[in-house]
């Protein structure tokens, strides 16, 4: 009979979103800027 795994700690599921998350805006606002850099220098 296989054991069941507890879940992670809420704090560490919440922090993981949390890198996840701004990761992901991070990620999008790079992209955005250079495509702006880009399509639109000075």
């Amino acid at each position: 009979m296989p054991r069941e795994e507890k879940p992670p700690p809420l704090a560490k599921r919440l922090m993981w979103f949390a890198v996840l998350w701004l990761g992901g805006v991070g990620t999008v606002a790079l992209i955005s800027f250079g495509l702006r850099l880009w399509i639109a220098p000075r």
